[in-house]
């Protein structure tokens, strides 16, 4: 049975499309899952002492925290198979909350390196399915930004397996909201099925 470690962002709590079509998927499989909410239960700040104490030798009870923090996170990423986020997109970025966790997530040495050939990523043999939630309409335009942000930073730390679903033109109205989350609905099933 797969590991599946999902990831929540949104702020919206139970009126979160991106919160809907994850959970919608989590009942197609069947695995060991792993769930944050990180909108429900937000991360600390990324702050100086979270930099501080994940990049060196911790001074102070903050930066212990955040390094603990820090890797429990990363080993929940390597203990998975699969990595599932949730990612509605704000003010055309992904939420301040995902932000965090992958700043706890990126780290020097650890998730990934710098060679002489540049960054290497050092998490890999991991899927990842990253479920964009928009109320317009972005997908492969200029301002479709939360999926090259995903993709980019996703493969920096060697995930390179990444697939998008997307839901978009959820504030067009019902109507229009109804069909692009049901669509979301069969490309979810497809990727549930293959799993």
């Amino acid at each position: 049975m797969k590991n599946v470690l999902v990831l929540k962002s949104s702020i919206l709590a139970a009126n979160s499309q991106s919160n809907v079509l994850v959970d919608y998927f989590k009942s197609k499989i069947s695995a060991n899952i792993t769930e944050h909410d990180f909108g429900e239960n937000p991360l600390p700040y990324y702050d100086l002492d979270a930099a501080t104490g994940t990049r060196g030798e911790p001074q102070n009870e903050a930066q212990k925290a955040a390094l603990a923090l820090s890797n429990q996170l990363i080993g929940e990423v390597k203990d998975a198979d699969v990595l599932v986020f949730a990612t509605p997109m704000y003010n055309l970025g992904i939420p301040a909350q995902l932000k965090t966790y992958i700043d706890y997530l990126n780290r020097a040495g650890v998730t990934f390196q710098y060679t002489a050939n540049g960054p290497e990523g050092l998490i890999t043999g991991k899927k990842a399915i990253v479920v964009l939630t928009h109320g317009g309409i972005y997908k492969d335009g200029p301002a479709d930004l939360a999926k090259v942000y995903m993709q980019t930073v996703l493969n920096f730390i060697g995930i390179t397996d990444v697939e998008f679903v997307y839901a978009e033109g959820i504030g067009y109205g019902p109507e229009v909201a109804a069909k692009a989350i049901e669509a979301a609905k069969v490309e979810l099933d497809r990727i549930a099925s293959s799993l």
